[in-house]
């Protein structure tokens, strides 16, 4: 039997703490840090700490890392944040956290996802591709599942990772494994023991289906059928919605451990990109005269930009989008679908351009001379090449960049496709440096304006541009992406929205609020307005035309070398 909880929490008596401010803490497990913030009650971060974590690459592509560690960071970054101040004003915990696949035994134990068999490194990281050709299996197959994610199955999911697992590593892992939860449900149940999944992970990354539950025909078909043994008790057979109290709260054991109360309210979790969204999506715009201020909610675009991108889009009704995943009901807001597009490289491309440059040992230089990080350093070196600063976006007329280093994840839903650069010359001074930067926050601004095509295209009314996650604090980037799209670009008032959008989470599970709409509209903020430049439509138009055609013309030399 499949429990589906209600989602949305009701009305509730505020319990009444006096004029103790209330606190809430939002816990963000990112691709290769944990993030912890304390928030009060109308969204003003107050304390963060962050800790690293480990990431393994035993083989080429194959990205692990270790629960038991993941969650001694949560441990210790909420310690932190909550010092000086008293267990009982902090009312819910939330967590947020990529959609990597845990693997636990019997016991709960960690079971090894690598052919070195150390046992503690038992995550599947969501970037880990070593599934490519077992999620092209599963879209050929065809089943109507696939229409969940605009046809195609990414490596991304979890399907294709655990039917890799099983097929690759039978004895070593298979075998032993129990448990198979996403990492923000495995966050839920350290910390409340209890099984119940978020429709979050489970809708967005499991093919599972609010209304019908399991498909089993789609198990079957594809080779796993064995995860359906026990009620689905490998996978999950309770669920809820995003922001629903889970559990008893804090077991003694998870309270010790994070330094708060047993029994403090915790939220169903949410894939840290979603988590973006729910920080940025339904702020109060009044006052600020964008087009959005007298639309509904579903005319806003979310993109969460770290180390890849997220471009989260809602709907009244489900709307199909080839290319991009979804519709996903209750996802990320309660009772609203969801459809979700991306860019597998973002941050971590801009990255991996700068870095690998001739000149990135001078640009390191040049910038501790001027006490900047080195983005800083190059936006400002930028704005020195160009005549004027609304003219920077042009120094890129003849450099094109194809941004799908890892991939394409939305709309073209092709793992397959990889990078491309047209126009570099035999030159490579710090000022080529400052163009290919430009060209690659072009394209992938280019990509952002894709993806938005594709689901307006589809019946999607999208006026407004919602950013958050760390590129948003690049200023260039920001103003891209309005110049790119034609849209004016929102940014929270809080800078980790992230991390606002976790304690949400908190917030509505400990009935502070009475739905997650409620706490969003109260605590999301706006911070800024960037408007496009209009003088730069017909330049991005051209653009657009060029990245197009770096992408047909890829398949076209794939196909010719396929003759």
């Amino acid at each position: 039997m499949v429990f589906v909880s209600g989602c949305s929490a009701g009305v509730f008596l505020m319990t009444a703490v006096g004029s103790v401010e209330r606190y809430y803490v939002g816990v963000d497990v990112g691709t290769a840090s944990v993030r912890a913030a304390l928030v009060t009650r109308d969204g003003q971060v107050k304390d963060t700490a962050e800790e690293p974590i480990s990431i393994w690459e035993p083989l080429s592509g194959h990205y692990v890392q270790s629960s038991t560690e993941i969650w001694a960071r949560c441990c210790n970054t909420v310690k932190r944040v909550t010092q000086g101040v008293r267990r009982s004003q902090v009312r819910g915990i939330g967590f947020d956290a990529t959609c990597s696949l845990v693997v636990l035994d019997h016991n709960f134990q960690p079971v090894a996802v690598n052919q070195d068999g150390e046992q503690e490194r038992n995550v599947v990281m969501w970037m880990d591709h070593r599934s490519a050709e077992q999620a092209a299996r599963i879209t050929g197959y065809g089943h109507r599942v696939l229409r969940r994610v605009g046809g195609v199955m990414s490596p991304e999911m979890q399907p294709p990772k655990l039917l890799w697992l099983k097929e690759n590593l039978r004895e070593s892992c298979w075998k032993d494994a129990a448990h198979f939860f996403d990492l923000p449900d495995f966050l839920s149940w350290k910390a409340t023991g209890s099984l119940t999944r978020s429709l979050c992970t489970l809708v967005c990354k499991w093919t599972y289906c609010p209304s019908d539950g399991w498909d089993s025909s789609f198990w079957t078909d594809i080779g796993l059928e064995d995860l359906l043994e026990n009620n689905h008790s490998k996978i999950g057979s309770l669920t809820c919605c995003p922001g629903s109290h889970v559990g008893e709260g804090l077991t003694q054991e998870a309270a010790a451990g994070l330094g708060l109360d047993r029994g403090t309210a915790v939220g169903a979790s949410l894939i840290d990109a979603h988590a973006g969204g729910l920080g940025v999506i339904g702020a109060d715009v009044r006052g600020f005269r964008l087009p959005c201020e007298d639309q509904p909610i579903t005319s806003r675009m979310a993109v969460i930009c770290g180390t890849s991108s997220c471009h989260m889009a809602i709907s009244q009704q489900p709307l199909f989008v080839p290319g991009v995943w979804g519709p996903y009901l209750s996802a990320m807001v309660p009772k609203l679908w969801l459809n979700e597009g991306g860019q597998s490289a973002t941050g971590r491309l801009i990255d991996h351009v700068v870095k690998g440059h001739v000149a990135y040992t001078q640009l390191k230089e040049e910038a501790k001379k001027r006490g900047e990080n080195v983005y800083a350093y190059l936006n400002s070196h930028l704005g020195s090449m160009a005549k004027d600063q609304s003219s920077v976006d042009l120094l890129a007329s003849s450099l094109h960049v194809w941004p799908d280093f890892h991939g394409n994840r939305s709309p073209l839903a092709d793992p397959t496709l990889r990078g491309a650069v047209v126009g570099l010359s035999l030159s490579q001074t710090l000022g080529d440096l400052a163009l290919l930067y430009l060209a690659t926050v072009q394209a992938i601004a280019l990509g952002t304006r894709h993806v938005l095509e594709a689901m307006r295209k589809a019946g999607h009314d999208i006026t407004t541009l919602f950013l958050c996650g760390g590129l948003s604090k690049n200023p260039l980037f920001v103003q891209i992406h309005a110049n790119a799209t034609g849209l004016p670009v929102v940014l929270p008032a809080q800078t980790e929205a992230v991390l606002v959008g976790a304690a949400i989470l908190g917030a509505c599970a400990s009935q502070d609020y009475s739905s997650i709409q409620e706490a969003m509209e109260n605590m999301a903020k706006v911070g800024k307005v960037v408007q496009p430049s209009r003088e730069l439509q017909s330049f991005y138009q051209r653009k657009m035309k060029v990245f197009l055609r770096l992408f047909a013309h890829q398949r076209e030399y794939t196909a010719l070398m396929m003759e």
